[in-house]
């Protein structure tokens, strides 16, 4: 992986997870933690796309709806573990 693909996966992975929590009313965690929660994302929701036999669809705006979806789904599975 070079620094011009890697500087687009963190960039992708900042997006969606600004995103994810703007969406959830999370508020995000800060560029870090935007980032670690968007990859995480983007992970969960290629896996859930998979399953439900959805194409996640191909470039820039699909990876970001895809880590988007995913970081969403990630934000509330940690809020519903927060309240127990």
């Amino acid at each position: 992986m070079d620094i011009t693909a890697l500087l687009v996966f963190l960039a992708i992975g900042a997006v969606a997870g600004w995103l994810a929590g703007t969406l959830m009313k999370g508020g995000g965690f800060g560029l870090l933690g935007n980032i670690i929660v968007g990859i995480l994302g983007a992970v969960v929701g290629g896996y859930v796309f998979g399953l439900l036999g959805i194409a996640a669809g191909g470039g820039l705006i699909g990876s970001i709806v895809t880590a988007t979806v995913g970081a969403a789904l990630l934000l509330f599975i940690v809020k519903l573990i927060k309240k127990v």
